[in-house]
């Protein structure tokens, strides 16, 4: 009996969404329309920047959960 080399494929495989690189997109976000997409727990941020954007984020769109 002679098995063939290659693995089945499913038929839905194509359908499947291929990964996201998420910082990639913020990026080209910024860069291409001066979107921003910042978590204000991201670690590359200081203290003072976590303020900064959690401030904003309340001025913009109100109060926010609270986390931690």
């Amino acid at each position: 009996m002679k098995v063939s080399g290659q693995p089945y494929r499913c038929a839905l495989a194509k359908l499947q969404p291929n990964p996201m690189d998420v910082e990639q997109v913020k990026r080209q976000g910024w860069q291409q329309e001066q979107i921003l997409v910042v978590n204000a727990d991201d670690t590359r941020l200081d203290w003072t920047e976590k303020e900064l954007v959690r401030r904003l984020g309340e001025r913009l769109y109100g109060q926010g959960g609270q986390r931690g």
